[in-house]
């Protein structure tokens, strides 16, 4: 296997890096500005977690750091990152470019710097919001030309127009990438959570590179059909009858539909809660279990408008860390009775498919935050994978 480095700003507690980690990339620098955050990742080479033991981790304000100053041999063949997402959140203040926590600038002088071979980023899908459609095109086109820098004084408006206008034009020297984005739901690619998040992904334009984001390999079609036509999902988790729910009122038409198909979907069936945390076991919460790392019940979980849990038998809905704090709503497990309780960490984290060996060393809250704003492990690894396996490809043919 090639060796590939990489880079990870905005690491969080190391979702996106752990995937990538998992994909073969070596990262050579993981920054991250929240001391909590870094803790949970110098806790775990502690322990010896593969993959992250041999992480250089720096602690430091991205706005600050001089990427010049890594010295990578051979280069960097994958820059990474999600900026900070609240400002486009849905769930947050919607300042956008106006919130001094939007990161892309630093993002854009990142790539700049350090000429990555692909560029991946994620943020929340609030991004492809109309009220944001002018900024994130200004972020795709300084993506596409970082070294076309704001003039002195210069707004990102009028930096936009320039860039257009380079755009527009007939020929391009200097530093490029080729971008393409895309709304991933993440229980589409296997994860046990409706999880919709943007993705852009670059490859710098003299690398010549083709690519395009993975197909989907699971549907909600699939999970019905297993679970309303054949009952496999229930035999499989050896679930009695009497205590199987009925089938959701919402769905009565696309079930019927599917009862009377011949053939059944192609894709493998959506991961629901249950498949998660299923060998966990007790999804009452009444027993908390010391032999598997961070799975304490919490106590004293309500429902409240709009924030009504996660339903067993379907991907959990969105975690979120917000913006005050957890809204513990989104965070809960809605039993068939509708009785509701708050996720343990380690359930959580199988939600964001962290490995169970990953220690989360704060309190639940914190932890909670930490990962209510990371990437789903499994999906990193994903993408990550598709654009090692491209860069491979041209590497072999001496592109």
């Amino acid at each position: 296997m090639l060796a590939m480095n990489s880079v990870e700003l905005f690491a969080g507690s190391g979702g996106l890096a752990l995937g990538i980690a998992h994909a073969g990339f070596c990262h050579k620098a993981v920054i991250e500005l929240d001391k909590n955050a870094c803790e949970t990742i110098r806790e775990n080479q502690r322990r010896g977690i593969k993959f992250v033991v041999g992480w250089p981790v720096f602690q430091a304000d991205v706005t600050e750091f001089d990427f010049t100053a890594l010295k990578i041999s051979g280069g960097v063949d994958l820059l990474a990152g999600g900026p900070p997402c609240q400002p486009f959140s849905l769930g947050g203040k919607h300042q956008g470019c106006l919130d001094e926590r939007d990161m892309f600038p630093h993002f854009f002088r990142a790539v700049r710097e350090l000429k990555p071979l692909a560029i991946l980023i994620e943020n929340v899908s609030g991004l492809l919001r109309p009220s944001f459609s002018k900024y994130f095109q200004y972020i795709i086109l300084q993506l596409t030309y970082p070294e076309i820098v704001p003039k002195l004084g210069e707004d990102w408006a009028n930096h936009l127009s320039r860039l257009e206008q380079h755009h527009t034009a007939s020929r391009h020297d200097g530093l490029s990438y080729r971008l393409v984005f895309r709304k991933l739901n993440a229980a589409d690619y296997g994860i046990p959570q409706k999880r919709e998040r943007v993705f852009i992904v670059g490859f710098r334009s003299d690398f010549g590179a083709q690519w395009s984001f993975p197909e989907a390999t699971c549907s909600q079609e699939a999970l019905l059909w297993e679970q309303w036509v054949t009952g496999d999902y229930w035999e499989r988790h050896q679930v009695p009858r009497s205590e199987r729910p009925d089938p959701p009122s919402k769905l009565y038409s696309r079930i019927f539909h599917l009862q009377s198909s011949l053939f059944p979907p192609q894709n493998k069936p959506w991961r629901t809660v249950r498949d998660a945390i299923w060998d966990l076991q007790d999804f009452d919460g009444e027993k908390n279990h010391s032999s598997v790392l961070n799975h304490v019940f919490i106590p004293g979980a309500k429902k409240y408008p709009g924030h009504t849990g996660s339903p067993l038998d379907e991907p959990a809905k969105t975690l979120k860390a917000g913006v005050h704090g957890v809204p513990g709503g989104e965070n809960m497990l809605a039993s068939h009775t509708g009785q509701v309780r708050y996720f343990t960490v380690r359930e959580a984290a199988r939600l964001q498919t962290f490995p169970d060996e990953y220690f989360f060393p704060h309190c639940p809250t914190e932890t909670m935050r930490q990962l209510g704003n990371a990437v789903p492990v499994a999906l990193a690894e994903i993408i990550a994978s598709s654009i090692r396996a491209r860069i491979e490809t041209f590497r072999a043919i001496g592109v």
